[in-house]
């Protein structure tokens, strides 16, 4: 299978620069796999789509402000943008320019508030920060880091909190899971009102969600891997709706990634945490997931295969075609599908 077999045409001005005033106001593509019928709906029509019985999986990572600015040694400025943790307060991380930051050399991020031990470069081409803070960790990122935004987007964002979920929560992540974003508390709420079970995973997203696939047979990829955690009550719930005839609704490719990897092959769903390198294309066979939620993703993307091995191929470039078409918004902040 080859890559080339993703691509699609997109004009550039489809892609959204910034998030609308009302989150759950973005247009919704309802997608039916058996019949291929499309429907355009809102956001907030989503309700109608869920009944008693079904589970919401949503995921509930926060995004870091994982950009930081410092000096060199001698001086000179350094940008380094924080990929995973390997470590207490060690990080593999993405660092420019650099060649001119020797592994030893340390760096300096607001006037000596924080420093950092430049380490060996990884086999991703990163290299390995060991930070140290006068305060804690986490509250020297908070208050000098910036929430980086993926690089399609050109346009400085007004509001940081607008590349959050309203249910963030487990700081980790170095890019949002923008399925979420479309999701108010209101309509949370209506739901829940429903007799949906809405329950929260985690996979801290990695920017290696924004790398091309650069292999020409899909096979070949080799995907990154990110941290996921599954908890007691949320494999609970799962599994209750799975045995009750529920549907699985995963809001996001994050918590399909996540369940599939934490189920097992009769698709029931085991509590914990690791790291998944899940690679799913089309051919994958679904244990858990039933239906998926997601944004409008890149051409010749891992996303958009996992879509299509949802959806099918063509039937999901059919629908970026009819996306396309109506002058849908497309990427992070853009609109969103629903495959049922």
């Amino acid at each position: 299978m080859r890559v080339s077999e993703f691509d699609y045409e997109l004009p550039p001005s489809l892609i959204a620069q910034e998030p609308l005033p009302e989150r759950d106001r973005s247009r919704l593509l309802v997608l039916h796999r058996e019949s291929g019928a499309m429907e355009h709906r809102v956001f907030r029509d989503l309700v109608e789509y869920l009944g008693a019985g079904d589970v919401l999986v949503v995921n509930e990572t926060r995004v870091l402000p994982a950009r930081l600015t410092g000096e060199r040694p001698g001086g000179g400025r350094v940008e380094v943008l924080l990929l995973r943790p390997v470590g207490e307060d060690a990080w593999e991380c993405l660092v420019k320019p650099g060649r001119r930051v020797p592994p030893g050399s340390t760096l300096n991020f607001g006037q000596g508030m924080m420093t950092a031990r430049v380490g060996e470069k990884t086999a991703a081409g990163g290299r390995i920060l060991n930070f140290t803070c006068s305060i804690g960790f986490q509250e020297c990122l908070e208050t000098l880091g910036q929430t980086p935004l993926p690089p399609y987007i050109r346009k400085p964002l007004a509001d940081a909190s607008r590349y959050q979920t309203v249910y963030a929560r487990e700081p980790g992540s170095a890019a949002a899971p923008t399925a979420g974003l479309h999701f108010t508390p209101a309509l949370l709420a209506a739901i829940a009102g429903r007799g949906v079970a809405v329950v929260r995973v985690v996979l801290h997203v990695g920017l290696d969600t924004f790398r091309p696939v650069r292999v020409e047979e899909v096979e070949d990829h080799q995907i990154h891997r990110e941290y996921y955690a599954v908890s007691e009550e949320a494999a609970a719930a799962v599994n209750r709706a799975r045995r009750g005839g529920g549907r699985v609704v995963a809001v996001g490719t994050t918590v399909v990634r996540c369940l599939e990897s934490a189920a097992d092959e009769r698709g029931f769903v085991a509590a914990g945490h690791g790291d998944t390198g899940l690679f799913i294309y089309p051919g994958y066979r679904f244990r858990v997931v039933d239906a998926l939620i997601t944004n409008f993703h890149l051409p010749r993307s891992s996303l958009l295969m996992l879509v299509s091995a949802m959806a099918g191929r063509d039937l999901v470039l059919t629908a970026y075609r009819e996306a396309v078409a109506q002058n849908y918004r497309f990427f992070s902040f853009g609109d969103a599908m629903l495959i049922i």
